[in-house]
């Protein structure tokens, strides 16, 4: 597991202080209250009626935040757990944190929506680890398959979820699907694929069709036809004759599965050809003299 130091803050280790005292905890918890509620005193309700309490008790609250920096509870360090594809410098620009900024000031809430909004990243949680550590551990997508839709090719994670921006070339060897909603019906399609590892060695793509079943291409130019319920029998079907008759070394272009008690084959032009010159000449030949 990586863990990232994330800029600007150095890339030191995290220095740790002896924790603040209980008392002085509890009194940076609760002081800022105590403040407000003491300045306003009698004076509360002037400052209500002129309108002036919002302002009075967010300038108490920042003064606050500020003296707490002063004792100690600033930001050092930040420590990032479970970064792999994520790109420093846009989980830096994420953060947003400074070194040397209030604690207190940071909005833990803005910071994981940020994190969250990340390509790679599923999802993030912030916490504050008294006095001087922000600690942030994400959970990055997995990649599962290679998405094309109008020319274009994206890297899906294991819900559907393209991953803008990822290289596609470094995951070249994953499945790649095709078609419009073929992206969030992928998980469940390549988990029954998966079922059938004979053919899985074949299949070049996956192509959705009419976003409710599959064609496959083959890497020997074969297109498989797939009804739109229970692939996986059909699957299987194939894997078992694929099996007994190597049917997938043969010259054609075309398989059908659709129907569950046929397997329909189509062959190419030049097997077609050849099939009918071999049947007009068995045709021509005289029969046998009795």
């Amino acid at each position: 597991m990586r863990q990232l130091n994330a800029a600007p803050l150095p890339t030191a280790r995290p220095r740790w202080r002896r924790p603040a005292p209980r008392w002085l905890r509890a009194t940076l918890r609760y002081g800022a209250a105590a403040v407000l509620v003491a300045a306003l005193g009698g004076g509360g309700v002037r400052l209500w009626q002129s309108g002036a309490a919002a302002k009075a008790a967010s300038t108490v609250l920042a003064s606050a935040v500020r003296a707490s920096a002063a004792l100690g509870l600033s930001v050092v360090d930040v420590l990032v757990e479970g970064r792999n594809e994520t790109q420093p410098a846009a989980l830096a620009a994420a953060l947003g944190v400074r070194r040397g900024e209030p604690i207190l000031a940071v909005d833990i809430a803005a910071m994981k929506a940020r994190l969250e909004r990340l390509p790679w990243v599923r999802t993030a949680s912030v916490e504050r680890r008294w006095p001087q550590l922000i600690y942030v551990r994400i959970a990055e997508r997995a990649p599962l398959a290679l998405w094309q839709q109008d020319g274009k090719i994206r890297l899906i994670d294991s819900d559907g979820t393209a991953i803008e921006g990822a290289d596609t070339a470094r995951f070249s060897t994953l499945p790649l699907v095709v078609g419009e909603g073929a992206n969030t019906a992928a998980p469940a399609f390549l988990a029954v694929l998966a079922k059938v590892p004979a053919l899985t060695k074949h299949v070049q793509a996956a192509i959705r069709v009419g976003k409710r079943r599959w064609n496959l291409r083959l890497v020997e130019g074969i297109d498989v036809r797939l009804p739109e319920a229970d692939p996986e029998e059909a699957l299987a079907r194939l894997a078992d004759v694929e099996a007994k008759e190597r049917i997938l070394a043969r010259d054609i272009v075309m398989i059908d599965l659709r129907l569950p008690d046929r397997l329909i084959v189509r062959l190419s032009p030049e097997a077609a050809q050849q099939q009918q010159q071999q049947q007009q000449q068995r045709e021509r030949k005289p029969g046998k003299s009795t």
